[in-house]
C-alpha cells in the first residue's frame, strides 16, 4: 500500500514538470487523478490526455501504466538485482503473494521471465498495430501509437489517443482489425500471470494446472455471455447496434464484452445511450473483472467461481466443492465470501457518498463507482462533472480496486497467535 502511494506521489510530481502538457498545466487534482488512474490501471481521467498531454507528458503516462500493470513489486525486485543487491526472505514471500503463485521456488528467475513474456507480448502487438495504423497515422507517428496503445491494452488500462483528437472524431478505432489485436491483448493480460507461466511451461510440464483450466472456462464463459447479452440488448430496433450489420454487430458486442473485464475501451457506439440491460451486463463484467494477479481488477473469476461451486455443493449436500477431482479448502470458499462481503459493502458505500453529493441517477453513480472499483475506465459521461469530493471517492475505489480487498483489510488488521480456547457453538437463523 505505501509503495503504491508512494508511486501515486511520484507520478503526480512527474505530471506537475513543466513540458508535460501542450497548454497550461495540469492542476493538482487533475495529476492526482490521472497519476492513480494510470497506476492502477482504471483509464478514467478528467482530461483529453490526447491533447491535454505533450509526446513528454503522454511518456511519463505510459510509463506510469506499465508500472502499474507489471507490478511494482516486480519491477523493485529486479531494480535491487540489477544494483547487485539481494533479495530478503520476506520479499521474496510478498513478490509470490503479488504472482499469484503457490510456490516461491524459483521466484527471482521467474520474475524475470514474466517481465520477458510481458514485453515480447507488447512488442508484437506494437508490431501489429503498425502495420494495422500506419496507413493511416502514418510510419513515423504510428509507431508510438501502437507502442501505448499495445501497453493500455495488455495492462487493460483503457487509456487510449484517439478520443478527444479532433482528427478522430469516432475516438478510438473500432474496425475489425484493431478490435482483434486490442482485443487479443486484453486478454491475455487478463489472464493473470499463474495463468501465462502454466502456458509457459507446458510443454515441459505436460499439463495445466486447475487454477489455469477453470481460468480458461469461466473467462470463456463470460465473454461469450456478456457478448450474447450485450446483442441481445442493443441489435434491437431503436437501439444503438440496430443499424449496423450481424457480422459488427457481433464483432462489437464481443469486443465490448472482453472490454467490460476491466479493459475500458469504448466499442459500442453511442455508449452513453446503452439500454439499461446492456448497463447491468457491463456492471456485472466490470465487477467479476478479470483473473487474480492479473493486470486487470474485479472481485476476479477465482473469487466468481468458487462461491458458484460452494452454492453447488451446499445444494448437493456437500461438506467442501469438488471440481476436476480436487476439493477446494474450506479457508479459500471463506477467502471469496470475505471478498465479496468487502467489495459490496465498498461499492455500495462510494455509490451512496457519490449519489449524496452529485444531482444524478442511481445508475450513472453505480456504473461508476463499479468501473472504478474494477480498474475498468468505463464511464457513462460522468468522471468530469465530479467535483473534488467526488473525485477523492473515485481515487480511492481505484487504489482499492487494484490493490484488492484483501491486501488492504491485513494492512489494518493484526493477526494474532491461534486461541487455545474453544467457544460453545450456537446457530444464527440465515436464508
Amino acid at each position: 500500500m505505501l509503495g503504491l502511494v508512494l508511486l501515486v506521489a511520484v507520478g503526480t510530481g512527474a505530471l506537475l514538470l513543466p513540458g508535460m502538457t501542450t497548454g497550461s498545466a495540469l492542476s493538482l487534482n487533475e495529476a492526482i487523478f490521472t497519476a492513480v488512474s494510470a497506476l492502477t490501471v482504471t483509464g478514467l481521467s478528467l482530461i483529453p490526455v490526447s491533447t491535454e498531454l505533450s509526446l513528454m507528458g503522454k511518456i511519463v503516462l505510459l510509463l506510469l501504466i506499465q508500472t502499474g500493470g507489471v507490478g511494482y513489486m516486480v519491477l523493485a525486485v529486479l531494480v535491487f538485482r540489477l544494483l547487485g543487491r539481494s533479495i530478503s526472505m520476506a520479499d521474496r514471500m510478498g513478490l509470490q503473494d503479488s504472482l499469484g503463485l503457490v510456490s516461491g521456488r524459483g521466484i527471482l528467475l521467474l520474475t524475470r521471465q514474466v517481465v520477458l513474456t510481458v514485453l515480447v507480448i507488447q512488442f508484437l502487438g506494437a508490431c501489429a498495430f503498425w502495420l494495422h495504423w500506419r496507413g493511416v497515422l502514418g510510419d513515423g507517428e504510428a509507431v508510438f501509437f501502437s507502442i501505448f496503445h499495445a501497453v493500455s491494452s495488455f495492462c487493460n488500462a483503457g487509456f487510449d489517443l484517439f478520443s478527444g483528437d479532433p482528427r478522430f472524431p469516432g475516438g478510438f478505432p473500432t474496425d475489425n482489425g484493431t478490435l482483434a489485436i486490442a482485443g487479443t491483448l486484453i486478454v491475455l493480460g487478463g489472464l493473470g500471470i499463474p495463468v501465462l507461466f502454466d502456458i509457459l511451461t507446458y510443454p515441459w510440464n505436460k499439463r495445466l494446472s486447475l487454477h489455469t483450466r477453470i481460468t480458461f472456462i469461466v473467462v470463456a464463459g463470460l465473454i461469450i455471455g456478456g457478448a450474447l447479452l450485450i446483442l441481445l440488448g442493443e441489435a434491437r430496433p431503436g437501439r444503438v447496434l440496430d443499424d449496423q450489420p450481424l457480422e459488427r454487430q457481433i464483432a462489437l458486442s464481443f469486443f465490448q464484452s472482453i472490454s467490460a473485464r476491466t479493459a475500458g475501451f469504448v466499442g459500442m457506439p453511442r455508449f452513453d445511450s446503452l439500454d439499461s440491460a446492456t448497463q447491468l451486463v457491463l456492471m456485472g463484467l466490470m465487477f467479476i473483472g478479470c483473473a487474480p494477479a492479473s493486470m486487470g481488477g474485479g472481485i476476479t473469476t477465482g473469487t466468481f467461481i468458487i462461491l458458484i461451486l460452494a452454492v453447488g455443493a451446499y445444494a448437493r449436500g456437500q461438506s467442501t466443492p469438488i471440481v476436476g477431482g480436487r476439493a477446494i479448502p474450506g479457508e479459500m470458499v471463506r477467502k471469496a465470501a470475505s471478498v465479496l462481503t468487502l467489495s459490496l459493502i465498498v461499492t455500495a458505500t462510494a455509490t451512496w457518498l457519490i449519489l449524496l453529493t452529485h444531482p444524478i441517477s442511481m445508475q450513472q453513480a453505480a456504473f461508476e463507482v463499479v468501473s472504478a472499483f474494477a480498474t475498468c475506465g468505463l464511464s457513462l459521461a460522468l468522471t468530469t462533472e465530479l467535483n473534488g469530493f467526488g473525485q477523492a471517492v473515485i481515487m480511492v475505489v481505484m487504489l482499492w480496486g487494484r490493490l484488492g480487498a484483501l491486501t488492504v483489510l491485513f494492512a489494518f488488521t493484526r493477526t494474532g497467535p491461534p486461541g487455545r480456547l474453544r467457544y460453545p457453538e450456537e446457530k444464527i437463523l440465515i436464508g
